[in-house]
C-alpha cells in the first residue's frame, strides 16, 4: 500500500498556481488509474486505486498548504502507513521549471507543506516527488511566496501537461517496478542515436557513380 499525496492549495484562486502542481499531478493520477470519485476525508479530497498490483491511497489536503500535515497524518493514521510507504508529490524552487526528480528523505528547504508534513508524522524520511517551477527571474518584483502562488505564465501552461504525464508514469512505476527501477528510469538520459555507417569500401554512394561515368 502506498499513500500519494498531491501538495497545493484549495479554491479555484490557487488552481493554476505554480503552488498547485502537487494538487494536478495527483488529480491526472487518479484518472489514470480509474480511480473513483473524490471524497471529503481526512482533511482533504481522498480516492483509491491501484497501480499495477499495488494498492495507491490518494490525497490531496484541502487544509491549505501550511497545514497540510494535518490531512497526511490523519490519513497515515486511519490505514497504518509507514513512513517508506508516503509519496508526496510537491513544487520544487530549486529545480528548473519541468525538471522531475524523486528523493528520499532530505530539508523541507523553507516549503511550508513539506514543514507542516514533518512536523505532524515526526519524520522527513518519505518519498518525494519534485516537480520544477524555477526561482523567479532577476527583476521579479515580488518575493518568493508571490512567485510560488503566481500563475504558470503560457509558455510554461502549455508544456505543463506532458510533464504531469511524465510525473504520473514516474508514480505508476513505483508502484510497478519499485522506487529504485522508477528513479533511474526518471533520472536516465535519452541514448545518442548511433552514427550512420559510412558507404562499403569500395562502393560508391549515391551520386558518385554518375559523376564517375561523367568522367570517363
Amino acid at each position: 500500500m502506498l499513500l500519494v499525496v498531491g501538495l497545493g492549495n484549495p479554491g479555484s484562486r490557487y488552481a493554476r498556481n505554480r503552488h498547485n502542481a502537487g494538487f494536478e499531478i495527483v488529480a491526472a493520477l487518479a484518472d489514470r488509474i480509474g480511480a473513483g470519485g473524490w471524497r471529503d476525508k481526512f482533511h482533504g479530497e481522498f480516492t483509491r486505486g491501484l497501480m499495477g498490483d499495488t494498492e495507491a491511497l490518494l490525497l490531496r489536503p484541502m487544509t491549505f498548504m501550511n497545514a497540510s500535515g494535518r490531512s497526511v497524518r490523519a490519513a497515515m493514521t486511519f490505514f497504518r502507513v509507514e513512513v517508506a510507504d508516503l509519496i508526496v508529490v510537491h513544487d520544487e524552487l530549486d529545480l528548473p521549471f519541468g525538471t522531475l526528480r524523486l528523493k528520499v528523505g532530505g530539508g523541507h528547504a523553507g516549503h511550508n507543506g513539506l514543514r507542516s508534513t514533518f512536523q505532524e508524522i515526526g519524520s522527513g524520511d518519505f518519498v518525494r516527488l519534485r516537480v520544477g517551477i524555477g526561482r523567479p527571474p532577476p527583476g521579479w518584483s515580488g518575493d518568493v511566496a508571490d512567485w510560488v502562488l503566481s500563475d504558470m505564465p503560457p509558455d510554461e501552461r502549455a508544456a505543463f501537461p506532458e510533464i504531469v504525464q511524465k510525473a504520473v508514469k514516474s508514480l505508476l512505476d513505483i508502484g510497478e517496478k519499485g522506487l529504485t527501477a522508477a528513479t533511474n528510469a526518471l533520472n536516465a538520459r535519452p541514448k545518442p542515436r548511433p552514427a550512420k555507417a559510412p558507404a562499403a569500401g569500395g562502393e560508391p554512394t549515391p551520386g558518385e557513380e554518375d559523376v564517375a561515368k561523367r568522367r570517363d
